[in-house]
């Protein structure tokens, strides 16, 4: 065997050696009375090694890349990110000795900024989030190196059909639950490597599940869902880190969607905060534009007297936005008032009823 054949497979053996010494993350259950009948779980995605749902993308999208040929030995990696994905991607570089890149918009919280260089990877700022796409692709071919492009290969690099996947593991978590089988799954587009693994494998199980698809203010998604028209674009880019795109991505699959809601950014924020006083510690931003979705699904559940489940996932923890979105004087700024969604909420805890 010579050198090359040699170093890759040493390369995925170490990847599927770190895989076996990490623990599947929690299902954690929301004690909700006012919805009672209605079973609201969160999928603690934040307890990764690099405290992300990306965790699991990055490890996929390695593994794809080396049995594809793409990344040998000393190959630098390249990857545009929001934040995330680039943190955990660095930690897999280091993990193989290779160098990293993140092309990343100037507005990712210093936070993320600070892990991704923890983990060895180099930082490159661009004023716009929809310039992180041409940047990456031109360091690329300047370095000679392997540009990862988490928006077009995530929902191939997984296998959606089980092998411990995000959807497996959220069912097989189910089992022993009052409704093992939840009425809807609701997530937020980042990549859309994530919905389209939870919604192929609901077809592939022959579920009766609904996959909810949330999407920020400042996103394409949703407009891509109704009108299937791949060219929107937009100027500004999403204040929610991680999802909602300025342009359509190759990786978003809609026809695996049975319903995608809008949830304002506002909506977002607060019950981020609404959820820390219940669980005792804080989530990101997308993680309230989960539960926001979900609660309104709940909510809706409880007017027609249905009971069941609802799941959705905490993406990653809060503490990389405390100069963000846990700064009263940046959501003043670039979120505006929260207040009124916060009365909601309330309002929600007390009666199950979610009139926003």
């Amino acid at each position: 065997m010579d050198n090359a054949h040699q170093w890759v497979n040493d390369a995925v053996r170490k990847i599927e050696a770190d895989f076996q010494r990490s623990a599947d993350t929690h299902l954690i259950k929301l004690d909700l009375p006012s919805v009672n009948g209605i079973d609201l779980y969160l999928k603690d995605e934040s307890t990764h090694p690099t405290g992300s749902l990306k965790h699991r993308l990055a490890r996929s999208l390695f593994l794809y890349a080396l049995c594809n040929g793409w990344i040998k030995e000393g190959t630098p990696v390249i990857e545009s990110s929001s934040g995330s994905t680039a943190i955990s991607e660095a930690y897999f570089a280091r993990l193989l000795g290779l160098p990293f890149i993140a092309v990343i918009p100037k507005s990712t919280a210093s936070k993320k900024i600070r892990q991704i260089e923890f983990y060895g990877g180099r930082c490159h700022l661009v004023d716009h989030s929809s310039q992180i796409y041409a940047e990456s692709r031109r360091l690329a071919k300047e370095l000679n190196g392997h540009y990862m492009d988490q928006f077009t290969y995530a929902e191939r690099a997984t296998d959606w059909r089980g092998n411990n996947n995000i959807a497996n593991s959220m069912f097989q978590q189910m089992q022993r639950e009052q409704h093992p089988e939840p009425k809807f799954v609701v997530m937020s587009p980042g990549t859309g490597g994530t919905s389209a693994t939870i919604g192929r494998y609901i077809r592939y199980q022959q579920l009766n599940t609904r996959l909810c698809v949330v999407d920020p203010d400042n996103s394409v998604f949703l407009n891509y869902y109704k009108t299937g028209d791949k060219s929107l674009t937009l100027d500004a880019g999403s204040r929610i880190e991680g999802i909602g795109r300025p342009r359509v991505e190759p990786s978003f699959i809609p026809g695996v969607v049975d319903e995608m809601r809008h949830i304002p950014d506002a909506a977002s924020i607060a019950t981020m905060h609404w959820l820390e006083k219940l669980l005792g510690r804080k989530v990101g931003p997308s993680t309230g534009t989960n539960l926001f979705g979900a609660l309104q699904i709940a909510s809706e559940m409880k007017a027609r007297g249905e009971a069941g489940s609802v799941v959705t996932l905490i993406c990653d923890s809060g503490e990389r936005y405390l100069d963000t979105c846990y700064d009263k004087q940046w959501v003043a700024s670039n979120i505006g008032d929260i207040k009124p969604y916060l009365r909601e909420l309330e309002c929600f805890y007390l009666d199950g009823e979610l009139k926003a």
